[in-house]
């Protein structure tokens, strides 16, 4: 049951938004959200937060996924002061991600939600504490204690993948533990193509056989080179067309670029990302 408090807060935080969102936002429909992580340009967004941002408005991207929380704050902002800035400019403050365990769930949940955000993403698991498949299971009961108290204050919760969940354990892996020990109501999977892709997963077969259960996507193309380099959206090997096209088996919401390294300007690369998607052709 949700409690007075948190229900107030989550009204407040509603009206709050409503009153500050672009009516473009409103009217657009979720699929043409086009978010961004901004780890992308976590450089840049260091030496300077708002130009960075403007920069990322400029482009037509109007979503992000933060991975700057610290303290309280996000890049040194405040909630509040975050979801201002972020709105002002027309990006959607979406999803957050934020590294905590259980125990200090209730606090990380709060300024999330304060921030005006809809999802709160665990985006690794550390080595130490993943060491064996009873490790994984362990993990997903703490996953799911932590969707639930999500679920209960008004957001929505997800564990964000690499490579090492693809790794095989005693005949088994790992990311399908995951997917098998938590409960699709209060864990969401927020799927990394690239590493997936890079761990030896296939995207359309955990489609097939987890629908459903991938709200969130990181894309993340892979270049055609032995390096297996992260690359523009289209200049690599994954194809979006088709997973686009399942993007409703899939149960994806909302979905940003991600890229860890560039070969060109990184505004230019996130351009370029920004116009294959935008023009992206899968009907």
């Amino acid at each position: 049951m949700i409690s007075r408090r948190n229900f107030i807060k989550g009204m407040s935080a509603t009206v709050a938004a409503g009153l500050i969102l672009p009516p473009k936002l409103f009217a657009m429909p979720p699929t043409k959200f086009i978010g961004i992580q901004l780890y992308t340009l976590q450089k840049q967004v260091k030496e300077n937060f708002m130009d960075t941002l403007k920069a990322i408005a400029d482009i037509g991207y109007n979503s992000i996924e933060a991975a700057g929380y610290a303290d309280g704050k996000f890049y040194g902002y405040t909630p509040r002061e975050y979801m201002k800035i972020a709105i002002e400019l027309g990006l959607s403050p979406v999803s957050s991600h934020a590294m905590f365990d259980v125990l200090a769930a209730q606090k990380v949940i709060d300024d999330t939600m304060e921030a005006g955000h809809k999802y709160l993403v665990i985006p690794s698991i550390p080595a130490a504490r993943r060491k064996s498949l009873d490790d994984y299971k362990k993990l997903a009961d703490q996953f799911n204690d932590i969707g639930q108290m999500c679920n209960t204050s008004g957001l929505k919760f997800g564990y964000h993948n690499h490579a090492f969940e693809f790794e095989v354990m005693d005949g088994m892996i790992p990311y399908e533990v995951l997917l098998d020990s938590t409960q699709p109501e209060l864990v969401t999977m927020q799927l990394d193509f690239y590493w997936m892709v890079f761990g030896g997963g296939k995207p359309m077969d955990y489609f097939v056989r987890y629908p459903g259960r991938f709200g969130l996507w990181h894309v993340k193309d892979m270049d055609k080179t032995d390096k297996n380099e992260s690359t523009e959206i289209g200049n690599g090997i994954i194809d979006w067309p088709n997973l686009f096209r399942e993007k409703e088996m899939a149960g994806m919401e909302f979905y940003f670029l991600e890229q860890e390294s560039f070969k060109i300007d990184p505004f230019e690369s996130i351009k370029k990302s920004y116009e294959y998607l935008a023009n992206l052709k899968y009907r």
